[in-house]
């Protein structure tokens, strides 16, 4: 579905990511230590950034396609933002829909732009308020509002760059929850970045360790765990830190 190869990327001419290669087929998680390079690696594949090597989606590359085609196609989810205008959940969805609606005659929502915008709604079960303020929802109802609007988007793949941080339990495993059914569903992928290792194993069984700019293994979660590379990586004993943490709700 996406082949990254000799991907280099960064900031100010110092490449933060260096020569990463990787294919995703179907729901993969990122993770590594603050300052490794996941962001920077979302940034790129949202093409957000530019960058070295070469990348293509649904074997087409992107040096290839113009923006649009490529939002098209990827989504990402990131954090919860700053609000700087009010707003209706509606309406905010419903910008999901702009690419979709550019360029038509009217450039005005269509009968279909709605029904998928009240779709993506009651995916999110917010459906009973999309005409209030986004100012004034809570932090867990404001994160499935973006949610929905990714969903709008009706994007092959979806990046999360942390987007769980300053949810509670309950929204962090419903919003993980629903993209795997969603992927599942459609022949779509998640690409997610994640500090929670466990919150990252229960979105994909397909595990990505970075550091320093650099992948560090890819491949089956459990294999991954057993090897205990996460040690290293993260300079602590981790597995150790986990079954502690277990056993305290013997």
């Amino acid at each position: 579905m996406l082949t990254l190869s000799n991907i280099s990327a960064g900031y100010g001419g110092a490449d933060i990511i260096k020569n990463i290669s990787m294919e995703v087929k179907g729901n993969v998680s990122i993770v590594g230590p603050n300052g490794c390079g996941k962001t920077t690696l979302l940034k790129v594949i949202a093409n957000i950034l530019p960058y070295k090597g070469k990348i293509e989606i649904m074997g087409k590359k992107f040096s290839e396609m113009k923006r649009r085609e490529i939002s098209l196609n990827i989504a990402m989810l990131s954090q919860q933002p700053s609000i700087y205008f009010a707003f209706s959940v509606y309406d905010t969805v419903m910008m999901g829909r702009y690419l979709h609606i550019k360029g038509r005659i009217s450039d005005n929502p269509a009968r279909v732009d709605k029904e998928i915008v009240i779709k993506a709604l009651e995916a999110v079960n917010l459906l009973d308020v999309k005409d209030r303020d986004i100012t004034k929802l809570s932090g867990g109802q404001l994160q499935r509002v973006f949610l929905a609007r990714a969903l709008a988007q009706e994007p092959r793949i979806i990046l999360l760059d942390e987007p769980t941080n300053h949810l509670d339990l309950k929204c962090q495993i419903e919003i993980i929850d629903y993209l795997k059914k969603w992927a599942k569903e459609g022949n779509r992928a998640v690409v997610g970045v994640l500090h929670d290792i466990n919150l990252a194993m229960g979105l994909s069984d397909d595990l990505i360790v970075m550091k320093n700019g650099e992948i560090q293994a890819h491949g089956n979660a459990d294999e991954i765990v057993a090897s205990r590379i996460l040690n290293s990586v993260y300079d602590m004993d981790v597995a150790n830190y986990m079954q502690a943490s277990l056993g305290r709700w013997g």
